[in-house]
């Protein structure tokens, strides 16, 4: 008997449909604004992910209709520097969203180069004043891997109501607003990391289970629960014997889509879908101007 495999998360395909979604948007509304959306990221450095991480979103945006911005610094750009640039910004009427690329060199305070962004601005969702809007449950930028991993749940009408989920990971960027976007769908929510003690008896109870820790296929399939959805935020790169490369999640896929009923494939999962939805965030701030 053929072993059953589970439902896949096709991000990739989502991703395009919602970019075709914002580009009849932007049509609609640029006779009316005089002018496209703009987003600016900006990069410093040469890291190489970072680069390529940053022509994904600048195509996306052509697609979209999105005019870019992009300001690329040296790695010894100055803490001073990078503030004035993101002031300026804030006040370029045709800039709608504005991006930091992480991570920065070690010289650079990230937290403090967010925090200058203006927060109708944020199109991250990182800002204090969007964080603080999801907790309370109000209106906001929402940061972009977990509204992602929401959308895609939403997609494929999986149903959160009551559910137990657990988020592997607590960092600011995904697992702790992930908790919080889980907990308004009304699932029951733990958040599990380094430290939790029993790691595989809690995440054998989640119905929806999100690994978000960076570490390469770390989720086995005696770690999680029959028919239970799986996203995997992780982008691991991984170096096979012959020196070739490839990317991996933090799930081990092939052992783990024999035991859960659905499950985000790396890469296609969730990485266009955080694409997706920093471009929504850019339409958004654009169209209440």
């Amino acid at each position: 008997m053929d072993a059953k495999t589970a439902q896949i998360l096709d991000g990739k395909a989502l991703a395009t449909k919602i970019q075709s979604e914002l580009s009849d948007r932007v049509r609609a509304l640029q006779p009316q604004i005089g002018r496209p959306p703009g987003l600016a990221v900006l990069m410093v450095g040469d890291n190489p992910a970072s680069a390529a991480y940053v022509r994904n979103k600048e195509r996306a945006c052509a697609k979209v209709g999105i005019a870019s911005f992009g300001q690329h610094y040296p790695a010894n750009a100055t803490q001073a520097e990078l503030e004035l640039a993101i002031h300026a910004l804030n006040e370029d009427d045709r800039v709608d969203g504005i991006l930091v690329q992480l991570p920065l060199p070690e010289n650079l305070d990230a937290i403090s180069l967010l925090y200058q962004i203006a927060p109708d601005k944020d199109a991250d969702g990182l800002h204090p004043v969007n964080l603080g809007s999801l907790v309370r449950g109000e209106q906001g930028l929402r940061s972009c891997t977990p509204a992602g991993v929401m959308r895609l749940l939403q997609e494929y009408q999986i149903d959160l109501k009551g559910k137990n989920a657990v988020v592997l990971g607590r960092s600011i960027l995904v697992g702790k607003p992930m908790a919080l976007m889980l907990l308004e769908a009304d699932c029951t929510v733990t958040v599990a990391h380094s430290r939790s003690q029993n790691l595989e008896s809690i995440t054998s109870q989640a119905d929806i289970l999100i690994a978000a820790v960076g570490r390469t296929e770390m989720i086995a399939a005696n770690m999680v629960k029959p028919g239970a959805a799986v996203i995997d935020v992780g982008i691991n790169r991984v170096v096979n014997p012959d020196g070739t490369s490839r990317l991996a999640g933090d799930v081990d896929f092939d052992a783990v889509k024999t035991v859960a009923g659905s499950i985000t494939p790396v890469p296609g999962g969730i990485g266009p879908m955080t694409v997706a939805m920093l471009l929504e965030n850019t339409v958004a701030s654009y169209s209440i101007k």
